[in-house]
């Protein structure tokens, strides 16, 4: 089975990060908030997985697309992710993405099926060192993990391949990828910080200025930007930006507003500064986003 994955921007991670069919009681989380699809795609369906308990501080979730688009079209898949790298195996690839600064797209095509893994932030920078030098590109999984990572694609590949709608394939395949990953235990203490301040951005809706940042975590400026830096190839003021702007397109799905009652929701200053953010990162203005 091909993988049908025609690369955009920032590819095949993004195939890992649709709503869809929720497997388990996996909580809905701001990754979906990002999810820039039309109602009328139904092209695929996804499996939402949570992780061991003793793998959260380097992975966050699992999640299994399986998709089949009709011959001669395209199935285009628009997200603004997490700020955190991803690991993604398919039938024909396996790789190790970066932060993706922007909106990303993958178009599917054909059938196909992915093993995502969304990692946790602390996680980029010990499986492939200071997170900036991949920020919108990906290498080969065997490239950070060497021959670990080539033999983990290949066991994945041999248990998905029969039936990739199958739960037992999932629980096997999840398996081997922890195990791959566990060598990387324990996260260091700056990469437990690391999570706890995008936890805390992602979380937390009083935080709006990087000084409160600071504030929380008793840290200066330059030091939390720094840290933000070498291990996620952000800056603060990134995070904030896009803890915003999925909040915004979560509004603008699920209620009428205006721009200006929808840019003082969602933390900013005036509606012409939340404009410029929206076209930037996403391409398109909120007013065509809810055209969509």
């Amino acid at each position: 089975m091909g993988s049908g994955l025609e690369e955009t921007r920032h590819t095949g991670a993004d195939v890992a990060d649709e709503a869809g069919v929720v497997v388990g009681t996996v909580r809905r989380d701001p990754l979906e908030l990002a999810r820039l699809t039309t109602p009328r795609e139904v092209h695929h369906r996804i499996y939402r997985h949570a992780v061991s308990p003793d793998l959260t501080s380097l992975l966050r979730r699992f999640l299994i697309p399986v998709w089949s688009v009709p011959p001669g079209e395209e199935a285009p898949r628009r997200v603004l992710q997490d700020p955190v790298c991803q690991v993604v195996i398919g039938g024909d690839y396996a790789r190790f993405y970066g932060v993706a600064p922007e909106l990303s797209t993958t178009t599917l095509t054909g059938d196909g099926w992915a093993v995502g893994l969304t990692l946790a932030p602390a996680a980029g920078y010990l499986i492939g060192g200071p997170a900036g030098a991949w920020n919108d590109r990906y290498v080969d999984l065997e490239a950070v993990l060497g021959d670990d990572g080539r033999e983990l694609a290949s066991r994945v590949r041999n248990l998905m391949a029969p039936d990739p709608h199958n739960p037992a394939a999932h629980r096997a395949s999840m398996s081997a990828c922890e195990e791959a990953l566990r060598r990387f235990l324990p996260v260091d203490a700056e990469g437990e910080l690391t999570n706890a301040v995008v936890a805390a951005v992602e979380q937390d809706p009083e935080i709006s200025q990087v000084a409160q940042i600071c504030e929380r975590f008793d840290l200066g400026e330059r030091a939390l930007q720094r840290l933000v830096r070498r291990r996620l190839g952000l800056t603060p003021k990134c995070l904030l930006q896009r803890r915003r702007l999925q909040e915004a397109a979560e509004r603008l799905r699920e209620e009428a507003t205006t721009h200006a009652e929808l840019a003082a929701a969602v933390g900013y200053a005036d509606q012409s500064h939340m404009i410029r953010d929206f076209i930037h990162v996403t391409g398109m203005t909120p007013g065509r986003f809810l055209a969509r």
